[in-house]
């Protein structure tokens, strides 16, 4: 009797162990990522029909630091907001331009300081932005150099000397054209620029750049949680060299800021400044 008792009482144990391990389990949380595939070095499809990147390769430390599973999620980038907002992915991360954005989603940290310029074949006659009056110039359809040309960008009254602003599902097409000669320019970011000359010979970066800008982390606007995680396990890469190691591996270290404007308390609050200043804005309204 005291014999089936203990077989009782031990079988109980171990389901209440099997069970607590089935729980822990499902507490394993899943941090899905929603990026450009085509846009190298920071997300893009590799050789071995793998995605990679600066940005998965950096998503991927911090799941590691997490516990977590890294769900990699090719997007629309011209649909990345309802990506987010619905719910489909947790963050945009893949070169995501940050300025002239602040108010529209929660940033992590700026890890990234790149510059909007514009890529030339080497025999061209373009030798400064104005040498683009009259001229076709091709950009990513949603990106951040579209919205520094466009109206009420900072580069819109340049933009409206062209001869036409032609727009691209990515820059690998936007390469195709420039080889063709179907158009004369690209605006693009300074990062992709210098990896996409790698892949293509001649051309080259016009000197006078068109801005200077951020990459950061965009969360869906009030997930702070989230955002102070992720900006945590990005200040720990950063001491611990894991973030300087893929930096250099995908030969971005004359690019990379992370760290530089002081603490990720206070560069999160930079960031999330104008974010918190519309939230009340809405708030008033809403109460008005």
């Amino acid at each position: 009797m005291r014999r089936s008792l203990v077989c009782v009482l031990t079988g109980a144990v171990l389901a209440a162990s099997m069970i607590g391990t089935v729980c822990l389990a499902d507490e394993a949380k899943t941090f899905t990522v929603g990026f450009d595939a085509e846009y190298p070095p920071f997300g893009y499809m590799d050789e071995d029909g793998e995605y990679t990147g600066f940005d998965l390769e950096l998503a991927q430390a911090v799941c590691d630091l997490q516990g977590w599973e890294l769900v990699k999620t090719p997007i629309d980038w011209d649909s990345k907001d309802m990506e987010l907002n619905s719910g489909a992915i947790d963050c945009i991360w893949n070169g995501f331009t940050m300025n002239g954005r602040e108010d529209d989603y929660t940033w992590s940290v700026p890890y990234v300081d790149n510059s909007q310029v514009i890529v030339i074949p080497e025999d061209s006659d373009i030798a400064d932005l104005a040498g683009l009056a009259g001229k076709t110039v091709g950009v990513q359809a949603a990106s951040a150099a579209l919205e520094l040309l466009s109206d009420g960008g900072d580069q819109a009254d340049l933009a409206a000397t062209f001869g036409t602003l032609q727009q691209f599902p990515d820059y690998n097409n936007a390469f195709i054209e420039l080889q063709a000669g179907s158009i004369d320019a690209i605006a693009m970011d300074i990062g992709v620029a210098n990896y996409q000359l790698k892949q293509h010979e001649g051309y080259k970066i016009l000197d006078e750049a068109l801005n200077s800008e951020k990459y950061a982390v965009g969360f869906k606007l009030g997930n702070e949680e989230l955002r102070d995680t992720v900006n945590d396990s990005l200040m720990q890469l950063k001491e611990d060299g894991t973030f300087d190691a893929l930096a250099e591996k995908y030969e971005l270290t004359d690019m990379v800021c992370l760290g530089e404007d002081g603490d990720a308390e206070a560069a999160t609050e930079a960031a999330t400044e104008g974010a918190s200043e519309a939230a009340t804005e809405t708030e008033a309204e809403t109460e008005a």
